[in-house]
């Protein structure tokens, strides 16, 4: 090895490896090292050609800068001090480190006994210390050159009331496209493909949520089952993008397909996990931050710092108490905002985020130090609200400014699809931007985020198909998944050429998009639901990659049917602002009318009662939007109005008559949509009020108030 390269002091900040276009600087914070060296590779990462010490210390953060170093050097750090797991220090210099701060890492982990830092199968477990060298099977981090030409580059600033967001997987989405490039399938590339681009702008999609693509690691138990972590929530790099899903290796790879969405006029929101890492428990390996600093990275148990506590369900938790850690996570943030350009965050695992000390705290620091960015705070933050510790679900109880998963959207829409008794109460707060959850601490209805499908849990096809799950090929004996998916098969488990059958299953997906979509808040949608992907019943394919993942493009005609029904539903959604207000109903009468801007009414035509809310057989209602009722103004101050709209649900199996609204004589409605009609068209012709609409099982029907326009002189 070459240890005699120049090496210089260098600065303290910023952390990370940083081409300043004369050389490298290297900076690593550890609070309790002794020693760090910093190792470099050849280009292909195989050998070790030089291991120099680093002597300069700063503030705690080890520094050094190399003059002959160039974008491309590959890099880790070996880091010394003591081995006491039972005091909570876990330093073994035998092991190669992932730079915490690394903006591109290369290779994967290839398992052995050698990436842990106790003897595996020892009688004492993680009290060992194994001194086996693990660099020839870890990644390694890679030196960029961030220049890049964004040119003209403009976020769409989509305001929330406006989005319509797309959950998607960036290999999952194109790697069975037929139009993409083979070589671009499955990448960052081919997201920024024509046919993709062309796809998202027909259904009207204003966002893509990109699940993970933070640097990931695939579970040993899972590689040797023959698997991997497809999903991607076990991240070990939160600056680095993950390769796997380069076409060309090159970070720059994943700005061009930012640029390109951008240029669409379609945002990029990341699904970011930075509330634990991919080393696990206490007997999880060492590949970064434990062997870095683990007692200031982790949450320790404070009556045995040899445990980590765990809110994730995934083996330890960030530590958010201390001031490095939160950094670097802001540092992240901000990273992937200012560099990378992206429009949102999705944070999963939320809750967890925001434990100070055990219960989870509004007024923690994360949300103090977002909400005072000038960055941060300008950008869309979604909220997984809930973690696995006592306490932990919190939809409702994020602050002014966030978003949130809605979870109790979910739940009720598909109970009362299902035909279930007693829940009109609830869907009637979700289907009005559930003022019940946000209304009290001034949040807006686009504080909901509504989703009926994500990528944990039942497609959407498989939610109309599958009574139970099916989970067999994830290696656990069907015991992994949630068992409560309030789904319903329609009367038979899984596939079936039953035609009545599959009638119903059509018409329950239309029941759930239609809900969806005219619902105040801000849609979700699974990507792939809108062409009947499934996953054959399997509801937590986190680790496969394969067929089973992948979208399926070899649409039928039932697809493209469906497909259509999405996009008029959207343009139904983007035209009307009345499906997307700014502010809760009020239920009051309009100045100068008798009209309410919202009423909930009986299949008989009256307004609902308090009592009848309470109902267990109530399964049917209607629900009038008043257009004159927005009391909202555009940018330039003039009053925005729309059109009155009636929507009509049923989730009774039978036919109810619902008797149409006249809140003035004359009255006339056009249906725009009856999901129990093929593709989901409304009726011809128009209906008077006091008319009885045949409001089929099982169906919606969404209907327009026909205003006559007077003919000029």
């Amino acid at each position: 090895m070459n240890n005699n390269m120049l090496v210089w002091p260098g600065r303290p900040y910023p952390l990370g490896a940083t081409w300043n276009g004369e050389g490298v600087n290297f900076a690593l914070f550890s609070e309790h090292a002794e020693k760090v060296e910093l190792c470099l590779f050849e280009p292909k990462g195989g050998r070790e050609i030089a291991r120099l010490p680093i002597t300069w210390q700063t503030d705690q953060v080890w520094h050094c800068f190399l003059p002959d170093a160039r974008p491309g050097q590959l890099y880790g750090y070996r880091v010394y001090g003591p081995y006491d797991p039972k005091r909570g220090k876990r330093f073994n210099h035998n092991k190669l480190l992932l730079d915490p701060y690394a903006k591109a890492v290369v290779g994967q982990v290839k398992w052995s006994n050698a990436d842990y830092g106790y003897r595996v199968g020892h009688r004492l477990e993680d009290l060992s210390f194994d001194r086996s060298n693990n660099a020839p099977g870890v990644p390694k981090c890679k030196v960029i050159d961030p220049a890049f030409t964004w040119g003209g580059d403009e976020l769409p600033r989509t305001p929330w009331h406006e989005t319509i967001i797309y959950e998607l997987h960036v290999k999952g989405f194109t790697q069975n496209h037929p139009e993409v490039p083979p070589t671009l399938r499955g990448t960052y590339a081919g997201l920024a493909t024509e046919p993709v681009i062309r796809h998202l702008k027909h259904l009207g999609v204003t966002a893509v949520e990109l699940m993970p693509v933070h640097t990931c690691v695939d579970e040993r138990h899972l590689v040797e089952k023959g698997l991997r972590n497809y999903w991607g929530y076990n991240s070990i790099g939160f600056f680095s993008p993950d390769m796997r899903y380069s076409a060309t290796g090159a970070v720059g790879e994943f700005k061009t397909m930012v640029k390109t969405l951008h240029s669409n006029g379609i945002e990029v929101v990341l699904d970011v996990v930075y509330n634990h890492t991919a080393e696990g428990n206490h007997l999880g390996p060492t590949l970064s931050f434990r062997g870095i600093d683990n007692e200031a990275y982790y949450r320790l148990n404070a009556s045995d710092p040899r445990l980590y506590v765990d809110f994730t369900g995934c083996g330890n938790t960030l530590n958010m108490q201390h001031p490095r850690v939160l950094q670097l996570i802001m540092d992240s943030l901000r990273y992937w905002v200012l560099e990378m350009h992206v429009d949102g965050f999705r944070f999963d695992l939320a809750s967890a985020l925001a434990r100070e000390l055990h219960d989870v705290n509004r007024l923690s620091a994360f949300f103090d130090i977002i909400h005072q960015d000038p960055v941060l705070s300008q950008v869309k933050l979604i909220a997984e609200p809930w973690d696995l510790g006592e306490g932990g679900y919190q939809v409702g109880n994020f602050p002014v400014g966030w978003t949130e998963w809605n979870g109790k959207y979910r739940d009720v829409v598909r109970a009362y699809w299902k035909g279930e008794g007693g829940v009109i109460g609830e869907l009637a707060y979700r289907l009005t931007g559930s003022s019940d959850l946000y209304g009290h601490s001034g949040r807006r209805p686009y504080a909901s985020i509504n989703f009926v499908t994500a990528h944990d849990g039942f497609t959407l096809h498989d939610l109309v198909s599958y009574n139970d799950k099916h989970n067999d090929a994830n290696g656990e004996d069907n015991r992994d998944g949630s068992d409560h998916n309030l789904s319903w098969n329609c009367g038979v488990e899984g596939s079936t050429d039953d035609p009545a059958i599959k009638t119903l299953r059509s018409r329950q997906k239309r029941n759930f998009l239609a809900t969806l979509l005219l619902s105040q808040g801000v849609p979700m949608l699974l990507a792939g639901d809108e062409m009947g992907r499934t996953q054959q019943g399997n509801n937590n394919a986190y680790c496969h990659d394969s067929k089973l993942t992948w979208i399926n493009w070899n649409l039928v005609p039932e697809d493209q049917e469906l497909i259509a029904l999405v996009r008029r539903l959207i343009q139904i959604q983007q035209r009307h602002p009345v499906f997307r207000r700014r502010s809760f109903f009020q239920g009051r009468r309009i100045h100068g009318s008798d009209i309410k801007d919202i009423a909930w009414l009986k299949p008989d035509g009256t307004e609902m009662t308090d009592e009848e809310w309470q109902q267990s057989f109530a399964r049917c209602l209607g629900l009038f939007l008043a257009g004159a009722g927005l009391d909202e103004f555009d940018d330039r101050g003039r009053p925005i109005k729309d059109v009155n709209f009636l929507l009509l649900l049923n989730a009774h199996h039978d036919e109810i008559g619902f008797v149409l609204p006249a809140y003035r004589p004359g009255m006339l409605w056009k249906a725009e949509l009856d999901t129990s009609r093929d593709a989901g068209l409304g009726r011809d012709g128009t209906y008077e009020g006091t008319h009885v609409y045949p409001l089929q099982g099982r169906s919606l029907v969404l209907l327009r108030e026909v205003v006559n326009t007077p003919a000029g002189p």
